[in-house]
């Protein structure tokens, strides 16, 4: 007899990966909020957001609309523009990923996160992925990355030491913030 659970069932619908935006800003902190107050990511400011875009990576799905298409103007509408608007966000941020680089040298894997109902459809795989591919495209040499979850980031490529066996080691000089809880 099977005691396991039976498997999630795959989301009705996948998400979409591109490029982060600096208007992904704030569903980005709603994506990763839940994530920090488990203490399983860094707080991020949201101009710490906004520079993370330059190098990161979103997954996003429709959301369903109740307004009426934008291709079908209602009388009360104004005129027509020639006003480029500001670049929404379409949809809901349910993964995220980016690299930070430090030098020619040396970038960094940061906050990862999936949304708990797309985690195992390969989202955060594939997340890991366009930024392995972001930094090597800039030359980079090393791509690191700290996390709790050591077997995810193996099955990405990673690997706890390089080649000629250099390790990473920490000291914490302050106390990491975390939102408050209220």
């Amino acid at each position: 007899m099977n005691d396991l659970p039976p498997p999630d069932p795959a989301p009705q619908v996948l998400p979409q990966l591109r490029q982060a935006l600096p208007s992904d800003a704030a569903a980005i902190h709603a994506l990763l909020r839940p994530f920090v107050m488990q203490r399983l990511l860094l707080s991020r400011t949201h101009a710490e957001l906004v520079e993370l875009t330059r190098h990161g990576f979103v997954a996003m799905v429709s959301e369903p609309s109740d307004a009426a298409s934008p291709d079908i103007p209602s009388p009360s509408d104004p005129a027509p523009s020639d006003e480029i608007p500001p670049e929404e966000p379409a949809g809901r941020c349910v993964g995220f990923s980016a690299v930070e680089v430090y030098s020619p040298k040396l970038a960094e894997l940061q906050s990862l996160a999936v949304h708990p109902d797309y985690q195992r459809f390969g989202v955060g795989k594939r997340l890991v992925q366009m930024c392995v591919d972001r930094a090597r495209d800039l030359g980079i040499m090393e791509i690191m990355a700290i996390s709790s979850s050591d077997r995810f980031l193996e099955n990405c490529g990673f690997h706890y030491s390089l080649p000629d066996q250099k390790r990473a080691l920490f000291q914490q000089l302050r106390p990491r913030p975390y939102e408050d809880r209220s």
